[in-house]
């Protein structure tokens, strides 16, 4: 394969990984069936947690599992027709980074967007369904003990490098998952000091 070839894949991988990420679905969600703009409520993220906020439990797994889908599938699509570089799994890592990145940051809604859980958790779940299952099992545990859907997504991410290298993943997996971590937990700075000041919202009372 020549190296013309490798970046034509590269670029149709980021590009169509980002577009497919930015697909704004609990903003469109919410507009559809309310009218509202989710980015003015609550939070303002268009993720599971701020669409509950507005329209219940029910619609909080609906946005959750879309945008988990919206994570694994670049990742899954890129695995299944990409051949650049694919005994070193670069390019389904590219493809995760870049659909998280357009979640959290869409071009459809002037690069705002949700803090990257679900859709992180869908890009891990693709790259190792696995580590993708620990993940959230960790963040089912961890919220509903402590009744904080941002601290299960903390501590979830946070093991994601780690439930990856015990598996035996690629090292590009497990640099991938490190990097999700850090953007994720870094998204999470302000829920951060409400946790530590006490004043962060609760999953339920």
């Amino acid at each position: 394969m020549d190296y013309i070839e490798i970046l034509k894949q590269f670029a149709f991988v980021i590009v169509a990984s980002y577009l497919i990420g930015s697909i704004p679905t609990g903003y469109l969600i919410v507009r559809l069936f309310t009218g509202q703009d989710i980015r003015t409520i609550g939070s303002g993220s268009t993720g599971a947690t701020n669409v509950k906020r507005v329209m219940g439990k029910k619609w909080f797994f609906v946005v959750m599992i879309l945008d988990a889908i919206k994570g694994a599938l670049p990742v899954v699509l890129t695995a299944l027709f990409a051949t650049a570089l694919h005994k070193y799994g670069v390019l389904p890592v590219v493809a995760a980074i870049c659909a998280i990145l357009g979640h959290s940051k869409s071009v459809f809604l002037n690069f705002t967007g949700g803090k990257s859980v679900a859709s992180g958790v869908g890009t891990l779940l693709a790259l190792n369904w696995q580590a993708g299952i620990l993940i959230a099992l960790v963040w089912a545990a961890v919220t509903w003990f402590s009744k904080y859907v941002s601290l299960g997504s903390i501590v979830a991410l946070a093991l994601a490098p780690f439930f990856m290298w015990l598996l035996n993943a690629p090292v590009a997996y497990i640099v991938y998952a490190l990097i999700a971590a850090i953007y994720v937990i870094y998204l999470h700075r302000e829920n951060i000091k409400r946790l530590r000041d006490g004043n962060e919202n609760k999953v339920r009372n």
